[in-house]
């Protein structure tokens, strides 16, 4: 039985200082959501919509709440923490995990407050946790109950153009043990093994690549000036309308880039609260 999930949802950033970061994503050229705090926890977010997944900005605005943790993550580095997988029902995720004998927690039920002008809102969502099911990628698998809550058009539109998530790149120690976890989780067709150093899993319209040290930073240059250690979240690739679009927003937002080529414009993670950035046309 396939795992019923759809895509990704959103990625996960965490960031040490939630208000600066908001402002740095705006200067990159995103809309910037209002600010949502789950219930319950120490946790507070904003997020970058796009059509169909997210980029979620997660800090700490209570210490001495639950974490989940990010506190933990947040003492080695900013970045790329984690990824939602999305799903119509999570119950039939549960089920189908059951059935692989993959081992989960949920559905658990969780909310947030949003703080929008005109009152609060209360935006609600179901969890599936993957327990290790996705090798070096923490990960869970979200289903919204209220999406005409947090996917609002005016927040889908950007200066910079972009309009989804293309790809995601994971740093890993080595290929083949990685490569079997997500061909169980996945299934065989899904995954796809590039030479000894690299491998690909493609999630809904996402694409999921897994490099070695030395395969990620001959694609991610940078990466060779960070010390941290494999599996992690290196970078993200974006998908967007006209990339002079994007050149325009970011140098309105005072943004170092580089054009690697005509297609495609890279930003360094130092812009980016840690996560490699490019943005690529589609």
């Amino acid at each position: 039985m396939p795992i019923p999930i759809t895509g990704i949802d959103h990625a996960i950033v965490g960031v040490r200082k939630l208000e600066a970061a908001r402002r740095q994503w705006a200067k990159l050229g995103f809309t910037i959501t209002p600010r949502g705090r789950h219930r319950g926890w120490g946790t507070a977010n904003y997020c970058i919509m796009f059509e169909t997944d997210y980029v979620e900005l997660l800090g700490i605005v209570d210490p001495a709440g639950f974490t989940n943790k990010l506190d933990r993550f947040l003492k080695i580095r900013e970045g790329l923490m984690g990824l939602a997988f999305s799903t119509e029902t999570a119950e039939a995720v549960s089920a189908a995990l059951e059935a692989a004998s993959i081992d989960y927690k949920g559905p658990a039920d969780l909310s947030r407050l949003l703080e929008l002008p005109e009152g609060e809102v209360e935006p609600a969502f179901k969890l599936v946790y993957l327990n290790g099911a996705t090798p070096g990628v923490s990960s869970f698998v979200c289903q919204h109950l209220t999406r005409d809550l947090v996917w609002r058009p005016e927040w889908t539109r950007h200066a910079n153009g972009v309009t989804g998530i293309d790809s995601m790149t994971v740093v890993v120690r080595n290929t083949s043990s990685p490569r079997a976890g997500w061909r169980r989780f996945l299934g065989q067709e899904a995954v796809t093994e590039i030479g000894d150093q690299e491998f690909s899993a493609i999630v809904g319209q996402t694409e999921l690549r897994f490099l070695t040290e030395a395969a990620a930073e001959a694609a991610w240059p940078e990466l060779r000036r960070r010390k941290w250690r494999p599996p992690f979240l290196a970078g993200m690739a974006l998908s967007v309308t006209d990339p002079a679009e994007t050149v325009r927003a970011l140098e309105a937002g005072g943004i170092g880039y580089a054009r690697k080529d005509d297609q495609t414009v890279a930003v360094r993670g130092s812009h980016a609260n840690g996560v490699s950035l490019e943005f690529c046309a589609v």
